[in-house]
C-alpha cells in the first residue's frame, strides 16, 4: 500500500469519525451545523492524509501530535471550543501516527 492510499484511507476515516461525532450536536440552524460538519470532514480528512505523507524527520507519531495539534488549534481557536476540538484532533493523530509507525516501513 502506497504511503497517498493510506493517507487517503486515514483521512476518509478521521473525518468520518468527526462528523458521526458532531450528528447528535444541537444546532437551531440546520445551514450552520452542516458546514461546521464540512469543515470538520475536511480539517480531519487532511490531518490524517498529511501524518503519514509528510516526512518532519522524525517518526509519524511525532509528526502526527504535531500536525494534528496545530491544525485542531486554529479551529479550536475561532470557535472556542478548545477541549473537545483539540483532545479529539490530537488523539486522532497520535493514532494515525502509531499505526502509519506500524503500517509504514
Amino acid at each position: 500500500m502506497t504511503k497517498i492510499t493510506f493517507g487517503l484511507i486515514c483521512g476518509m476515516a478521521f473525518g468520518l469519525f468527526a462528523v458521526l461525532i458532531m450528528i447528535p450536536m444541537p444546532e437551531s440552524d440546520k445551514r450552520k451545523k452542516s458546514e461546521a460538519m464540512i469543515g470538520a470532514f475536511i480539517e480531519r480528512f487532511m490531518i490524517g492524509f498529511l501524518i503519514p505523507n509528510v516526512d518532519l524527520g522524525g517518526n509519524y507519531i511525532i509528526s502526527g501530535l504535531i500536525i494534528s495539534s496545530t491544525f485542531s488549534l486554529s479551529t479550536a481557536i475561532i470557535t472556542r471550543a478548545y477541549l473537545p476540538i483539540l483532545v479529539i484532533g490530537t488523539l486522532g493523530g497520535l493514532i494515525i501516527g502509531v499505526v502509519s509507525n506500524l503500517i509504514i516501513k
